[in-house]
């Protein structure tokens, strides 16, 4: 019974699964031209709505089926998730790097600019992301770059919320006292001091709200206000599918397949991280 349990306990300690799925998507999304045999974009009325490969009338060609244009799933759900990874990445980037420099000075200064950048936050999480990003695609129209600078302006109040409450309870710490007293510059203080110790809450933020904008995107590409047709995004697929759900199920199911899986896989790999770099927890 002991070596059957060692091996479930290992994959227990560590991520496999979701490491698994999450690594499968990025070489998909990375090898995207070597792995499909068509172009994403390429229509076939003729070939439209092939079903998938074990359903019969499917065929090796087309190992998912085809959508109502003819174009090969497979295809497109490679390139949909170069999309989505580099949506959900950038965005990270925009407002990660946005998010901790105003919490880290919100934390260490405190006073009215404190006030400014916490009010400015709560504007800004009341705000709800979808609507502000249909905004800004009706203002300036759709485009990648327009939906990852629209998501990134709204998702950096998180971080900065997170951060600065970490940076308030490291203030409180004896070493930061020494290190004012010795001369040490604010500057170094937040570099060398603060923002290392809040990597780590950090680091499981980012990686548990890169599941939600996946969601983000897909939504937004769902209503039509992400990244226009015809490129490829899982979002776009689903809505490109509703309208066949019982009759060629796999347009919209399988992209939603994919949605769900990249999401929760992202989701595990957070909290796995969550529980590593929480001394309590993981002492538990």
């Amino acid at each position: 019974m002991s070596r059957i349990l060692k091996p479930v306990a290992r994959l227990r300690r560590g991520p496999v699964i979701p490491v698994t799925v999450i690594g499968f998507f990025l070489l998909v999304a990375i090898f995207a031209p070597l792995v499909t045999p068509y172009s994403p974009t390429k229509t076939s009325l003729p070939e439209k709505n092939i079903p998938p490969l074990w359903q019969e009338g499917g065929t090796v060609s087309h190992p998912l089926g085809t959508d109502p244009l003819g174009r090969d799933i497979w295809s497109r759900l490679a390139f949909g998730a170069r999309v989505s990874l580099l949506v959900a990445l950038s965005t990270l980037a925009l407002g990660g790097i946005l998010g901790t420099a105003l919490g880290l000075i919100s934390g260490y200064y405190r006073g009215v600019l404190d006030a400014i950048i916490m009010r400015a936050s709560d504007i800004t999480i009341a705000f709800p992301i979808i609507l502000f990003a249909i905004l800004l695609v009706v203002i300036v129209g759709p485009g990648l770059i327009n939906l990852i600078v629209a998501v990134g302006l709204v998702i950096w109040a998180r971080y900065a919320r997170v951060v600065r409450g970490e940076v308030i309870t490291i203030m409180t710490q004896d070493y930061i006292s020494r290190a004012r007293v010795s001369g040490a510059s604010d500057f170094r203080i937040i570099t060398r001091h603060l923002f290392p110790n809040v990597f780590n809450s950090l680091l499981v933020l980012l990686t548990l709200q890169v599941g939600f904008l996946i969601i983000v995107e897909s939504s937004l590409s769902f209503l039509g206000a992400g990244v226009p047709p015809p490129t490829a995004a899982w979002g776009s697929m689903v809505a490109s599918g509703r309208d066949y759900i019982v009759t060629a199920w796999w347009v919209s199911a399988i992209p939603g397949v994919a949605i769900m899986l990249l999401v929760i896989a992202f989701n595990m790999l957070g909290d796995w991280l969550r529980d590593r770099l929480d001394p309590k927890l993981r002492q538990v």
